[in-house]
């Protein structure tokens, strides 16, 4: 999903930042849905072309399982902070109407009827088409009945020896209360009968989320469900009682839980409460059962869940099919997309037998514009670290961090080094990063326990933007070195992120982030900057600032971002249209801009596209020619972007780097393979010309990177 995409409900309320430089007065887009489309049913069309890949028979097989179990999370994800949030508004009797006009109730029809819709969807293609190629491919996923008695005495030692000793059946009666169901869990309900008496009985037993998702067989190529296994054992569970029925169910609460200004005096103990609260949710929201559930146990959960009947979700076929990504774990490179081998810049690569070269010399000459996963995340960003930690001319080292890899990370292990080393080591990081906030809080401990300053940024703004500052005395004097990314500093996501990241020894790029570190650390009045656009400060007016400046007929605004949002850049936007400037715009997820329409939106073209990796980069482009100003970063065009987080942009003003630009954003306008257009509020999959080239931006753009890395071997 990338970075918070579904963050919603209240927010950090602390000490926040002024915005001492005025915002150009803009005219707000009215509410409804003529001019703006409600964001979560945008969102769910981002999802829909999530599940369009999975339906694809053009892909790799394996890919089209990944896909599916992509859908999924991003469903329960979803769940969790979309619907959580309504629900909560509806129940407090908050009626907030979205910017586009709808009420929470009305959302909640549209989105529940939508969801429907695709989870059908998901079903058919995983029941009927995903199903019967893995069978064809020899990777089958069988139903217990199914099995013979030498394969059900296989599965009988595995749920002996590793299964039953960790389940825990709870009763459901008077003397038993009904037991707390946790988010996310899958459970069986069973029906039991007791023959002394004639009664019957239900008890709940959750399938331990430690397990695979799918057992295997000892052939390794068949696997059933682990909820079958757990079925076809239950009279383990229940002796000398009579199984009446069985039924899967799976439940979601909500997990839109946020700080408020009251609870950040001591951040990391806040956020710790956080996951507490969010462990044990009281509020239900969805609840995902076996599609052959009976009425009396259904009616069961939904009274003790307090969950309304729209709030069930009937599946056909495995619930939570985000565990297939235990298949996707298969070694069968045949079925998944060729491998690639991220290359090095030619900036920064080496002759054969050469050791790496001094990334500080060549910076000291020239910018470095990275391009991730396309460009190797080890051999530019990890590489720069690593040589500062290393380099005893190297003074400090500051840097922001988001999401990263904790202990494995070699970023946190240079760092660490650089630290018993005794240069001055600073990690901001971000503690409150959605559903990593564990993670965040875990190696925070180490690295302070390392001797590194850890902070945890401003009370008030979540810290997004991503920037590494190198100090380093040389001998004419300070020099400030950096990187400026639009990712995080994760070696995992770098491999499946599209991102870019801005290598510099630039001296006001410099100046600016020691003067950002500085406010993010200590006290600090700074709120203008010499290079760099950072929200809450400067972001908003710069932005509609360059709007208005291209709001002419010979004017030309190209965005590349994740989501768009806010409703006075839509507002810029389709006045820029009306006044003749040619906007394209490169949305991959939410869009609330209506494209295409007469009198608002004519000159607006948006596109998504969809792939391998997953678009994350963010680009702007105002003017065209050596004119043009260009900018990317971590910013996208959200209200929570520019109010209630500290974000940067940072400029590309390299002729050659602009040109990298340039080449990226052409490629991605000219994919006709996994491109989708937005019409008005409709997205259709753009199809190739006759006679035209058929182009996938993403293999497009591994091509051109080899190409590069070839052309100085």
């Amino acid at each position: 999903m990338g970075d918070d995409d579904l963050e919603s409900g209240p927010h950090l309320a602390g000490t926040v930042l002024p915005h001492e430089r005025p915002v150009l007065a803009v005219q707000e887009v009215s509410s409804g849905p003529e001019t703006l489309i409600n964001r979560d049913l945008s969102w769910l069309d981002f999802n829909a072309r999530v599940l369009a890949l999975a339906e694809d028979p053009s892909l790799p097989l394996l890919e089209r399982v990944r896909f599916l179990a992509i859908f999924s999370r991003n469903l329960d994800e979803f769940f969790q902070v979309r619907v959580g949030g309504l629900k909560q508004q509806i129940a407090l009797g908050v009626e907030q109407r979205s910017a586009d006009g709808m009420s929470s109730r009305e959302l909640l029809r549209a989105v529940t009827q939508r969801v429907r819709e695709m989870v059908a969807r998901q079903s058919r293609c995983f029941i009927d088409d995903v199903r019967v190629a893995l069978r064809r491919e020899g990777i089958d996923i069988t139903e217990f009945s199914t099995l013979d008695d030498e394969d059900r005495s296989a599965l009988s030692a595995v749920f002996s020896d590793t299964i039953f000793p960790v389940l825990t059946p709870l009763a459901v009666d008077p003397a038993h209360p009904f037991p707390y169901i946790s988010n996310l869990s899958l459970n069986l309900a069973v029906v039991v009968g007791d023959s002394d008496d004639g009664t019957t009985h239900v008890a709940r037993i959750k399938v331990p989320p430690l397990l695979q998702r799918f057992v295997p067989l000892p052939d390794g190529r068949r696997f059933v469900p682990l909820e079958q296994v757990i079925a076809a054992h239950l009279s383990h569970l229940f002796p000398q009682m009579e199984i009446v029925s069985q039924h899967p169910f799976r439940l979601t609460r909500n997990a839109d839980y946020e700080l408020q200004g009251d609870e950040a005096e001591d951040l990391l103990e806040a956020v710790q409460t956080i996951l507490q609260q969010r462990r044990r949710s009281p509020l239900a929201v969805r609840l995902e059962t076996d599609s052959h559930m009976g009425d009396e146990v259904r009616n069961l959960l939904v009274r003790e869940l307090e969950l309304d009947a729209d709030d069930v979700y009937p599946i056909e076929g495995p619930l939570d099919l985000g565990g297939l990504w235990d298949l996707y774990a298969l070694d069968r490179g045949d079925l998944k997309y060729s491998p690639w081998r991220p290359v090095t810049p030619p900036a920064l690569s080496a002759a054969p037998g050469e050791s790496p070269p001094s990334i500080f010399r060549i910076l000291r000459s020239r910018d470095v514009l990275v391009q991730h996963p396309y460009e190797s995340f080890e051999s530019t960003v990890e590489a720069f670290v690593a040589q500062a930690a290393r380099d005893p001319r190297v003074l400090a080292i500051k840097q922001t961090l988001y999401r990263t890899s904790g202990n494995t990370s070699p970023i946190i292990r240079s760092l660490i080094g650089a630290a018993a080393a005794g240069k001055q080591v600073v990690a901001l990081i971000e503690l409150t990063a959605r559903f990593d906030e564990q993670a965040n809080i875990t190696w925070a401990q180490l690295l302070e326990d390392a001797g590194v300053h850890v902070v945890y940024g401003i009370v008030g703004l979540k810290t997004h933007a991503k920037l590494t500052l190198v100090v380093r005395q040389e001998q004419t004097g300070i020099r400030r070195y950096a990187h400026l990314g639009t990712g995080n500093y994760h070696p995992e996501t770098a491999r499946i992120y599209e991102d870019l990241g801005l290598l510099t020894a630039d001296p006001g790029i410099g100046e600016d982030l020691s003067d950002l570190f500085n406010l993010l650390t200590g006290y600090s009045r700074q709120r203008e900057y010499r290079r760099i656009l950072v929200a809450p400060l400067t972001l908003r007016s710069a932005l509609l600032d360059l709007v208005a400046e291209q709001s002419r007929p010979d004017g030309h605004i190209t965005i590349k971002v994740n989501s768009l949002v806010d409703p006075a850049m839509i507002a810029a936007l389709y006045r820029a249209s009306q006044a003749g400037c040619t906007i394209d715009l490169i949305v991959r997820g939410i869009c609330c801009l209506r494209p295409g329409v007469p009198g608002l939106s004519e000159r607006i073209r948006v596109r998504s596209i969809v792939g391998r990796y997953l678009e994350h980069s963010r680009i702007y482009r105002f003017g065209h020619g050596a004119a043009a100003k260009y900018f990317a970063g971590s910013a996208d065009l959200m209200p929570r972007n520019m109010e209630r987080r500290l974000e940067v942009l940072f400029p590309v003003a390299s002729p050659q780097l602009r040109l990298r630009l340039d080449e990226i954003i052409d490629v991605e306008l000219s994919d006709n393979l996994r491109a989708y257009e937005l019409h008005d509020d409709t997205w259709n999959k753009v199809k190739a010309e006759p006679r035209s080239e058929p182009t996938d931006a993403q293999e497009r753009l591994q091509e051109l990177a080899l190409r590069r890395a070839h052309a100085t071997a």
